[in-house]
């Protein structure tokens, strides 16, 4: 079991390390990357730490405009191509014009994602957090397969949370069209999804130089709570009735720059060669979760079973390849 290998290496970086101070020491030059997600909240911090680098970074987006603006302050070699996670006929437009211009591809961070959504529905009927936050990533890198096999190595990361605490994949309904939606069960096990499926990358295709690592970013204040009420943050803890985060928080939340961090760390890090099909915190290996208490950091044993890893990319492969 992938499990068996998460434990802390020792990284030299800590919970409030920013993704500047993780890659401040690497050349990428000549690198290509992809980031989704990445012209808002960490993704920026993401993109910005690797093209300031030297990386190539292509960022696929639903509205190019929109991305093209949010980073325009951003220095490096970056562009903007049209993509729909939710799409899959975009996800292959996107994917087939990547790979007739760069037939390389070093790292691949699956940052892009939906949290607490409404019940909605997208593709053949997906629920629309498993379908976006995990088969769409799932199909894009299925099609950039070619490139990042033609990298002497490459590393994929996807982001997962410790959300993943809240359920294990609902394995015999994960579209909830047989029982109750519940926003956060679905949340939970797209992010469970996430975990498996960098392990999944790595049972498939480590032969070939490509590994896979699961990262949760930490608690940070981003677009992502957009379908959050004010009313139920300040349930959760995480704001004040005036809207300000609340004391609570103050300490453990990250900034955007240090809720990078691991996602870069996880790509380019020398500390992980010879590694992979991890799930990663705090930039550096996640610990196995062995007490039912633990709910904000560690692993659970299911987000990173090998088992369940294959299941998954069985599975997922078979409700795409019927869409």
């Amino acid at each position: 079991m992938a499990a068996a290998d998460q434990v802390p290496i020792g990284s030299g970086f800590h919970a409030k390390s920013t993704a500047a101070e993780v890659i401040a020491a690497h050349d990428l030059s000549g690198k290509r990357a992809v980031v989704t997600g990445g012209y808002s909240g960490i993704g920026i911090e993401t993109v910005r730490a690797l093209a300031g680098a030297g990386a190539k970074v292509t960022v696929p987006a639903r509205r190019p405009d929109a991305a093209r603006e949010a980073l325009r302050g951003v220095t490096g070699d970056i562009k903007v191509a049209a993509m729909d996670l939710a799409d899959l006929g975009s996800i292959r437009s996107f994917a087939g014009d990547y790979l007739a211009s760069e037939p390389v591809l070093h790292i691949v961070i699956n940052n892009a994602g939906i949290m607490a959504s409404p019940l909605s529905r997208t593709g053949p009927g997906w629920e629309s957090q498993f379908g976006t936050n995990h088969l769409g990533h799932f199909e894009l890198t299925r099609q950039l397969e070619p490139a990042l096999k033609a990298a002497p190595s490459a590393r994929v990361v996807a982001l997962s949370s410790t959300a993943h605490h809240l359920t294990d994949v609902h394995w015999d309904d994960p579209h909830f069209r047989n029982h109750e939606y519940d926003k956060w069960q679905a949340y939970g096990q797209a992010k469970t999804a996430n975990s498996l499926f960098a392990v999944g990358v790595d049972q498939q295709w480590s032969r070939d130089g490509v590994r896979g690592f699961a990262v949760h970013p930490g608690g940070i204040f981003t677009p992502l709570q957009r379908h959050l009420s004010l009313d139920e943050m300040v349930a959760l803890g995480w704001r004040t009735p005036d809207g300000e985060p609340s004391p609570r928080v103050a300490d453990a939340f990250k900034t955007p720059e240090q809720g990078a961090s691991t996602a870069v760390w996880a790509a380019v890090s020398p500390t992980l060669e010879g590694i992979g099909g991890v799930y990663c915190e705090d930039a550096d290996v996640a610990a196995l979760s062995t007490d039912p208490a633990d709910r904000f950091n560690k692993v659970k044993a299911y987000a990173v079973d090998a088992d369940a890893a294959r299941r998954l990319w069985d599975m997922s492969a078979a409700m795409i390849d019927r869409a």
